[in-house]
């Protein structure tokens, strides 16, 4: 007779439990961070080249002199420089190194001597200036003084005075827009000033030391509001300065021109990530950065002062 209780054929026997020594599990794999992770080629797809953003404002053997004969100066040059869009690149150098002169150049407002210019532009008025001497008419009122240049852009007034008034209103002046500049102190005519620049929305903004005839508490404060202004509209800036301070708050870039014939001598960047306040001027970095474009500075100042 039959087994009562036959085995199954090829019965599978059920798995042991078993006690797993930590030495017997694989180990985790470490990627070097240095060492880039390689693509599965089943999964992945193939990484889109970089093409890096083309500069805003680009001079190439840019240079400048005035005059004839034995009587000519090298005023500029020859510069190279590139300018990525948004970004604030302030120029200090010794007095009469040409400053001035490049920031024109690139305003449109003088011809180089020799070498290239370029910004990439699809406005036919891509820049607007800011002035030490404000630059604002007597005869106009703060509102028409800032709808100036909407008025040359043959704005309709409906809009141009809406834009106007809104410039007015982030300064501070809504209260004066029917006041003449005669009746503003000094730091409010180079309000106006910005209020008019800004409000044609320029592609670039030329600051030819807005703030060098204001006393140094307005001188302050005006330099916090343009950092606030400037970091809200991110336009791209080249601003001339003889303050390293000021260079340094507001600055994404820092370039320091030797004696005339002005040159590009050095380039720092603050290091203070955006946005930043007027706070970073109590900080080590600040003194550190400063002193170290001074030093830079100093021999150029002394070679513009010491006759030839």
């Amino acid at each position: 007779m039959g087994d009562p209780h036959p085995t199954p054929p090829h019965a599978p026997s059920p798995p042991k439990p078993h006690a797993t020594d930590p030495q017997d599990l694989p180990a985790p794999s470490r990627t070097d961070p240095h060492t880039p992770s390689r693509p599965d080629p089943h999964t992945s797809t193939p990484p889109v080249p970089h093409t890096p953003t083309p500069p805003k404002l680009h001079a190439t053997g840019l240079t400048r002199t005035f005059g004839r004969g034995t009587k000519q100066v090298e005023a500029l040059g020859p510069v190279d420089l590139a300018i990525a869009p948004g970004e604030f690149t302030c120029i200090v150098g010794p007095s009469g190194c040409g400053k001035s002169t490049l920031l024109r150049i690139a305003a449109g407002l003088l011809r180089p001597s020799a070498g290239t210019l370029e910004i990439r532009t699809s406005s036919p008025r891509p820049a607007a200036m800011i002035f030490q001497d404000y630059g604002i008419y007597d005869w106009k009122t703060v509102l028409a003084n800032v709808r100036f240049g909407l008025d040359i852009q043959r704005v309709p007034r409906k809009e141009a005075d809406a834009r106007a008034r809104d410039w007015l209103l982030r300064m501070g002046l809504a209260d004066f827009a029917d006041a003449y500049p005669a009746a503003l102190s000094g730091g409010m005519r180079q309000r106006v000033a910005i209020a008019r620049a800004l409000a044609v929305e320029p592609e670039i903004l030329l600051m030819d030391e807005p703030f060098a005839a204001l006393d140094a508490q307005l001188r302050t404060i005006l330099q916090d509001e343009l950092l606030e202004l400037t970091q809200s509209t991110r336009t791209t800036t080249l601003f001339i300065t003889h303050s390293l301070e000021e260079a340094i708050v507001l600055g994404d870039r820092v370039l320091v021109m030797s004696a005339r014939p002005g040159r590009v001598i050095a380039e720092r960047r603050p290091p203070f990530e955006r946005p930043r306040s007027g706070a970073v001027r109590d900080t080590p970095e600040f003194t550190a950065l400063k002193s170290e474009l001074w030093e830079l500075l100093r021999g150029e100042v002394r070679t513009e002062t010491v006759p030839a």
